[in-house]
């Protein structure tokens, strides 16, 4: 219906639970990674209530949280129930949606989730980049990026519908090498190398370049 091509690459870890934690670009970051992953949404509290996007939040099962630290760990209850019935979590660190073309700093608050031990051992992490990367197969720009990115005070139902009349997006699902706590010496550590990891990432497919090998 979206009339968006998802394209994939990288290996998807399939521990269950995953906490998958991605950079924030559209209300479309929703039912993409909805397609191809199972779980469950950490979303800002202001979500729930959007047009459209509030429905299919709820379908996904989010969690919807205030963007402050208190509430957000007055939340670790709810998502530790998820993460011991198996169920991944995704994650967006930035905290708000960002222009498509930089990632914002992510919240070290957000990994607090990350020094949990589900079964024994420290919860896996998998960085995730998300990369609008073509319109119509031609290539998207900062100056036509908006035709997708969300961001600030603009009326949710107008970018929508002005998104359907623009016709077929290419987004790149771009799938790191997972990682726990235990590679890191503190939190604050874990989320500036994840946010590292996605922001080279997202410049890379935005210029057409594949990820470099390790």
């Amino acid at each position: 219906m979206l009339r968006v091509k998802v394209v994939i690459s990288g290996t998807i870890s399939q521990e269950k639970p995953t906490l998958f934690v991605l950079n924030h670009i559209s209300w479309l970051d929703i039912p993409v990674v909805g397609k191809v992953i199972q779980g469950s949404f950490v979303a800002k509290k202001e979500v729930e209530r959007y047009p459209v996007v509030g429905a299919i939040s709820k379908l996904q099962q989010t969690i919807f949280i205030e963007r402050t630290r208190p509430a957000i760990k007055g939340h670790k209850g709810e998502m530790q129930e998820h993460l011991e019935n198996g169920d991944n979590l995704f994650l967006f660190p930035e905290g708000t949606s960002s222009n498509g073309i930089v990632v914002q700093d992510f919240k070290s608050s957000y990994f607090a989730l990350a020094e949990r031990e589900i079964n024994g051992r420290h919860l896996k992490v998998q960085p995730v980049t998300i990369a609008y990367s073509r319109l119509n197969n031609i290539s998207l720009t900062r100056g036509t990026m908006g035709i997708v990115a969300w961001v600030g005070d603009e009326e949710l139902l107008s970018h929508i519908w002005a998104f359907l009349k623009r016709g077929k997006i290419t987004v790149e699902l771009r799938f790191h090498k997972p990682v726990t706590i235990d590679d890191y010496d503190s939190r604050k550590t874990m989320a500036s190398d994840c946010q590292l990891t996605i922001a080279k990432s997202l410049s890379r497919a935005l210029t057409d370049r594949r990820e470099e090998q390790p």
